[in-house]
């Protein structure tokens, strides 16, 4: 894939963006009693991240003529909203680590990180109803239709747990709910604060759901093939949860004989010893899984680009491009 225009500038603004983001979120929660409340959400919310989502609400506001501090109190929603939903997850999934720290329900208990997660939804509304702009209305509207896709991707992600049969065709359906809604609402918002058109909000949501394919599919790609440190997390950390991913997923569906039994029983004992996960790369490789997953990768995202012509041309165009190219490319 080819570079985008006018890259370092492109790399410039996002830094800039992101820095304004860390400021602003720094400051979003003052100390304040009680102190069993409040620092856990500073803590959350000071936790670091990529920033994807405000950047991509700033970007396409931007792209409509709307600057950054006018756009930055639905930026900063989108990425409340995205830690509550981390909050809670992990609670979920009984994780003991999110970014490299302990997470909320580890470092202090499950009933703060679930009261944490409560107070983030409800800063995240606030945030959204501080927004000015004539479409409120129809952003608050947007941004709840988001809130429910993403509790139906999680119920079915959920449910997938103990299903024995679950297809690539199921996944992709479950995280164009909980992945892609909050990257498709994120654009659609700097859209809406913009006036664009119907169109150019139909293009913005499939740009938002092609990344979030991209995404997924990355994610699930890195947790078996990540060798930086700052993925933070163990390696087959998936498999070895049984968590039925676009990997397993697809190699059930590839393999046959006594490769898809070796695979079956992932699923079956509901993990795969860590000691395996080696050779479960290993198989996964010759089977040309992992190969697939990255042309699909590469896909999506190109389809993500393509969607970008809608947009009018300038610098936040091009730099939304050169996230997208990032994205793909991303060890972590």
């Amino acid at each position: 894939m080819e570079e985008t225009p006018d890259a370092a500038g492109s790399a410039a603004r996002v830094a800039s963006l992101q820095a304004r983001i860390e400021d602003a979120l720094t400051t979003l929660v003052p100390e304040q009693e009680p102190p069993d409340l409040y620092e856990p959400v500073r803590y959350v919310l000071d936790g670091g991240g990529k920033r994807l989502r405000p950047l991509l609400v700033l970007l396409a506001a931007e792209a409509y003529g709307v600057p950054p501090d006018r756009a930055m109190p639905a930026a900063l929603a989108v990425e409340v909203f995205h830690n509550f939903t981390l909050v809670h997850d992990d609670i979920m999934d009984h994780a003991a680590t999110r970014r490299g720290r302990p997470t909320v329900h580890v470092r202090w208990d499950e009933s703060t990180a679930i009261l944490c997660g409560d107070y983030l939804l409800a800063l995240a509304y606030d945030l959204l109803a501080s927004t000015e702009s004539p479409r409120l209305g129809p952003i608050v509207r947007r941004f709840h239709r988001m809130v429910a896709h993403l509790c139906e991707g999680q119920t079915l992600d959920k449910a997938f747990e103990t299903r024995p049969e679950v297809t690539v065709v199921d996944y992709l359906h479950m995280i164009d709910r909980k992945t892609a809604a909050l990257l498709e609402v994120s654009l659609e918002l700097g859209g809406l604060l913009g006036g664009a058109g119907p169109e150019a909000l139909e293009a913005l949501q499939a740009m938002g759901r092609h990344m979030g394919r991209a995404f997924q599919i990355q994610d699930d790609l890195l947790d078996l093939v990540a060798d930086d440190a700052r993925w933070g997390k163990t390696i087959g950390g998936d498999l070895i949860e049984g968590k039925k991913t676009y990997l397993l997923l697809r190699t059930l569906e590839r393999a046959t004989g006594a490769e898809r039994d070796w695979f079956a029983r992932i699923v079956q004992e509901g993990g795969l010893p860590a000691g395996d996960v080696p050779e479960a790369r290993a198989r996964m490789e010759a089977l040309g899984i992992l190969d697939e997953a990255r042309r699909e990768v590469h896909r999506y995202t190109a389809a993500a680009i393509d969607t970008l012509q809608t947009l009018p041309d300038g610098p936040p165009r091009h730099a939304l491009r050169w996230l997208l190219d990032r994205m793909q490319r991303r060890a972590h």
